[in-house]
């Protein structure tokens, strides 16, 4: 059995974490959703309120084979809760050049410290590669249309929010 990690704060989760969650069903048999928590940070979110809005989503979206799919929290290492769920594929999602480099020096230093592990890339589809959970947040928060960029039940929870 293949297992993949796809790790990040999803604070909310958006149509481009959607899509790398597409890619990653395609990849693994059983994926878990990684919800890095840091005590240095303040979600909008907490943890229940994405780990509900990631489940419902996903079961809205890929029907069944969200079932494949499980969300977690860690609050290390990504490369610990790797080892600790049995995952061996790092999913790790790419917006654009500046993500590649960030993203290939944190595979390279992931491979020293875990060379069980490999790091998958998977390119943002077009249409969401503008997208982050930090604009998303942003436009809400002033009353502007995230339809095109989260799902419904995203927008509904970030209205709910800024009311």
């Amino acid at each position: 059995m293949t297992i993949a990690i796809y790790a990040g704060s999803f604070d909310p989760i958006t149509n481009g974490h959607m899509d790398v969650l597409k890619g990653s069903l395609r990849l693994a048999d059983k994926v878990f959703v990684a919800i890095g928590i840091h005590p240095g940070k303040a979600p909008l979110f907490s943890f229940a309120e994405r780990m509900d809005l990631i489940n419902r989503v996903a079961a809205d979206v890929f029907g069944k084979d969200s079932q494949r799919l499980e969300v977690i929290s860690f609050d290390g290492l990504v490369i610990d809760a790797a080892r600790k769920h049995g995952a061996s594929l790092l999913v790790r999602g790419l917006r654009d050049g500046t993500d590649l480099d960030y993203e290939m020096q944190m595979a390279g230093m992931n491979g020293q410290m875990a060379p069980e592990l490999q790091t998958v890339f998977l390119p943002a589809d077009p249409s969401v590669r503008t997208i982050t959970a930090t604009l998303v947040r942003q436009i809400a928060a002033m009353g502007g249309d995230i339809r095109h960029f989260a799902p419904a039940l995203v927008a509904e929870a970030l209205k709910a929010k800024f009311k």
